[in-house]
């Protein structure tokens, strides 16, 4: 028998609710942590309701959507509107997942019924509010007042979760990595680029503070190796206008397939500046691949020796030397994550909520 489910069957059970900004069809780190922690929480015992803004998802009966409207901005994501607390179920424990209105609703309905509240920082939005404003002065302005914002809406809350211990954010975070799907993440047999050549891969989104565009520069200085670069976003179009020859894009790729493709590149390489945990890149080093990361938060906490290399922003040279380093990587990257395991963070969550001591 499971022990998550064996050990949940004898804790209390609870009625949890999820509020998101954030949620399918759309795909992001957010998302698939939401499905990941429903998913273990349930085999738990527990019951767990998703509150998220309406859209083309076909939601089961614990998920409960909000009139929305298009996001000109992104198109991944839409503008909840509103829903009447009155037609929540009831629910022990409220957990929001954005700032935005569903996350504003979710504070509302704690506030309300004086149920415990908890909120995971995901996302530093203002770090993605240049790629929307355009103009560098009004985006500057506007990142001073979201974060603002948001510290007065933290603050509110009984408890304040990030993957890592700095999140910019005049809070004091309970630190709680989203965690590691150890048994999806593993080594693949298979392989999806039959070469030679050394293939280095990225997977995320295709956005400003993310800097693919480092990628690209190093692509064009190392004609030898391959470059798989996965995912969608606003400056996908740029990006691949740019690119050399060496680099293939890729649509986001399902769930399911993604430890094939993590397991079929020699080095997953990413210079993002704007990741609270960089997931995909654990789940990289889940299926035995290394990582080169710029040495910024949170891959100064994340990344080391035991599972990649860092480099200095900016510096190509670096950059590439950080690959090279990863491509003759001796150590188990797998045995240096697990610490990131989702039962981990999903024993975690229990004891915020009030489950077990």
């Amino acid at each position: 028998m499971d022990p998550d489910r064996e050990r949940g069957s004898a804790e209390a059970h609870m009625r949890i609710g999820f509020f998101t900004d954030s949620y399918f069809p759309g795909i992001d780190g957010v998302t698939y942590t939401i499905r990941a922690w429903r998913e273990r929480l349930e085999e738990r015992g527990h019951e767990v309701y998703v509150v998220y803004p309406a859209s083309s998802h076909d939601p089961d009966d614990h998920e409960i959507p909000v009139r929305s409207l298009p996001n000109p901005f992104y198109g991944q994501y839409r503008f909840p509107i509103y829903r009447r607390l009155s037609t929540l179920p009831e629910l022990d424990v409220v957990h929001c997942h954005g700032p935005a209105a569903t996350g504003i609703m979710g504070r509302r309905y704690a506030k309300r019924t004086g149920v415990k509240s908890v909120y995971t920082h995901h996302t530093p939005v203002e770090d993605y509010l240049e790629q929307g404003l355009k103009l560098p002065s009004i985006a500057a302005v506007a990142a001073r007042l979201y974060v603002a914002y948001e510290n007065r809406f933290l603050r509110s809350f009984d408890c304040v979760t990030a993957s890592t211990s700095r999140i910019r954010r005049d809070v004091e975070p309970r630190k709680l990595p989203v965690g590691i799907e150890m048994d999806t993440f593993r080594p693949q047999s298979d392989r999806l680029f039959p070469t030679d050549e050394p293939v280095i891969g990225y997977s995320g989104r295709m956005a400003a503070k993310k800097n693919v565009d480092e990628l690209l520069r190093l692509a064009a200085e190392t004609p030898d190796y391959r470059f798989e670069l996965v995912g969608e976003g606003p400056e996908r179009e740029s990006l691949e206008r740019a690119a050399p020859e060496n680099v293939t894009f890729r649509d986001f790729l399902p769930r399911e397939k993604l430890p094939t493709f993590y397991s079929s590149i020699d080095v997953f390489l990413t210079a993002s500046t704007c990741d609270t945990l960089g997931l995909s890149t654990l789940e990289a080093n889940a299926c035995g691949t290394p990582v080169a990361a710029a040495d910024v938060p949170p891959f100064e906490e994340t990344i080391g020796d035991a599972n990649g290399a860092r480099f200095a922003y900016g510096d190509l040279e670096d950059m590439q030397r950080a690959v090279e380093d990863c491509l003759h990587h001796e150590e188990d990257t797998r045995d240096a994550v697990r610490r990131f395991s989702i039962t981990r963070t999903v024993d975690e969550l229990e004891r915020i909520y009030g489950v077990t001591d």
